[in-house]
């Protein structure tokens, strides 16, 4: 029996382009080269899939080593995923004596951050296809996308969550000042600002007063047409990784300690560069109560959007009173050397290689029981 084929699609038309790359780079170079054969598909910061000849060019030298030497064979044809059950693989767009299909893969493993790859765009083609593929569903990934509409789902499911206020950008544009009032009204300062549909702190920013709140609600309507905005409270940010399909189970927890105490949140900076100003600490300091209580919770989320594959849950725990608040949940979480999600199993005792083993796994389980469903009658 020859090696599993994994398609690793990366890049993107994302706001998070780089952050994706670089969980592709720790993809392939963990990924266990015994059981799976990688073809790198990379698509450009305007949309176009490029061959996995010109994909491994957006690697670093040392991730492409982790490759094949057969990519080679990949030449420069224009290709594409295409929506057809007869084409279950990459197909070249140029065909030569009625050979269209240039690699059928066993199964995909989509690392794109953000919009177009986390949001149920990809994870539709990919149905459409008929292909098996790492992580949440059309659903599951749209509704985890969407804050406003994840929120409402964890509180249908009886999961605390911090208070918030969302509107659409055209609203902002329309009044400013209604909106102005709206938020200071029933949430005070200081608040954060987000677009409703972006990850990896992207476009998120601190308000303090009025004019800070103008200032991060443009900054948000750059990125998204429906903003949200949290209060601000005094307290940790707890997070918990979750694997698993119908019975998933969450990680230890962990936790960023920031060093700087004028930084009251992780921004997109500070979260990537390296700047040595925080620390991610698995197990958390918690209680074990706590933090199995934390697990509890995350796994609640998981299941309250219909998540499947991987995600990541993050948590409010507030100072004053030990309250534990559901932030959000990431159904893509960013899988760098710098990200929390491989680091929270390595200190739960998986390696990161028996990680993405079991989230390939978990996709081939998940595609067969799809494919018990009749779809005519």
């Amino acid at each position: 029996m020859g090696k599993t084929k994994v398609g690793v699609i990366y890049g993107g038309r994302s706001g998070e382009h780089e952050v994706s790359v670089r969980s592709a780079k720790t993809v392939i170079e963990q990924i266990d080269k015994e059981k799976y054969e990688v073809l790198p598909i990379a698509i450009s910061k305007e949309g176009n899939w490029l061959s996995p000849f010109e994909s491994v060019k957006l690697l670093a030298e040392e991730t492409q080593n982790h490759l094949s030497d057969d990519i080679e064979d990949y030449t420069k044809s224009d290709i594409a995923l295409i929506g057809d059950t007869r084409y279950r693989g990459l197909t070249k767009l140029q065909a030569s004596e009625g050979e269209t299909r240039l690699a059928e893969l066993d199964v995909v493993f989509p690392v794109l951050h953000g919009t177009y790859g986390e949001d149920g765009t990809i994870q539709g083609l990919l149905e459409m296809a008929d292909i098996p593929y790492v992580g949440c569903g059309v659903l599951a990934s749209s509704c985890g996308m969407d804050k406003v509409v994840m929120k409402t789902l964890f509180r249908d499911a009886g999961l605390p969550i911090c208070k918030y206020v969302w509107f659409l950008r055209s609203e902002w544009e329309r009044d400013n000042e209604a909106v102005i009032r709206q938020t200071a009204a029933q949430l005070g300062y200081p608040c954060f600002v987000k677009p409703a549909n972006l990850g990896s702190s992207v476009g998120v920013s601190k308000a303090t007063d009025d004019e800070s709140l103008r200032a991060a609600i443009a900054l948000a309507a750059e990125y998204d047409r429906k903003i949200v905005i949290e209060e601000g409270l005094d307290m940790r940010e707890i997070e918990c990784a979750v694997i698993g399909n119908d019975e998933p189970r969450g990680s230890l927890p962990g936790e960023y300690i920031i060093r700087d105490d004028s930084k009251k949140f992780l921004d997109y900076t500070e979260k990537y560069s390296g700047t040595g100003n925080n620390e991610f600490v698995v197990p958390a300091p918690v209680s074990d109560e706590l933090a199995g209580k934390i697990r509890q919770m995350a796994v609640k989320a998981f299941k309250a959007i219909d998540g499947s594959g991987l995600a990541r849950v993050d948590f409010f725990l507030v100072n004053k009173t030990g309250a534990l608040l559901v932030n959000e949940i990431n159904t893509l979480p960013g899988l760098t050397d710098a990200s929390g999600f491989p680091k929270m199993w390595a200190g739960t005792g998986m390696k990161f290689s028996e990680v993405i083993d079991s989230l390939i796994t978990f996709a081939i389980e998940r595609h067969k029981d799809k494919s018990r469903n009749k779809t005519s009658f």
